[in-house]
Parts: structure tokens; sequence; C-alpha cells
């Protein structure tokens, strides 16, 4: 499976469109990490916990996006974008929702 941001895939050529599809991840940040990014943000530096959450998010949401364009029977999936929202009470929560456009190329 080719996922790539660009609009077309460079040496392929899209022989059908299948549709838009989207995966989504939305990740709990518990009480230690919110504890340890609050200092950090304090002291400054980078906040490890919160980009390695941030990374599993971004993962999590590609694997359903790919798994999605599978079943659709997809071979790649272009035009990918990468969104990232706070949601939940008091902004618990970190979603990352992943879109594109599901192809066959050959």
């Amino acid at each position: 499976m080719i996922l790539t941001t660009t609009p077309s895939i460079e040496g392929h050529h899209i022989t059908s469109y299948l549709g838009i599809i989207t995966g989504e991840a939305i990740m709990g940040a518990n009480i230690m990490r919110d504890l340890f990014a609050s200092i950090t943000d304090i002291i400054g530096g980078r906040s490890g916990a919160y980009e390695e959450k941030l990374q599993d998010a971004r993962s999590v949401a590609l694997k359903e996006l790919e798994e999605r364009a599978a079943r659709i029977g997809a071979n790649a999936v272009v035009g990918i974008d990468l969104d990232y929202e706070v949601v939940g009470q008091n902004g618990s929560m970190l979603m990352v929702s992943a879109s594109g456009t599901a192809v066959r190329v050959e």
C-alpha cells in the first residue's frame, strides 16, 4: 500500500478512484503526563511524553486509513491530509484524523 500526501505517485498511473477515506485516533492523556508536560512548559524544552503520544496517534490514524483503503480494493492512498485537534473535557484528549483518496495504481 502506497500512502502519500501528493496527488499522484511518480512512476505509477492511477487507474481508478475509489473514494475519500478517513482514519481517526483519539488518545487520552493521563495526569502524570500532564504534570510533567506542564513542568516542561514552565522550564522550557520539548515534551517527550506528548511527542510520543502524538506519534502513536498519527500511526494509528494512518494504519486505520490503510486498512480501510485495502478493504475497498485500493493499493494506494493519495492526497493524504493529517489534522490534529485537542478534544474532550479540558482538552484531555488528542485526536488525529487522516483523510485521503483511495485509488488503484499500476
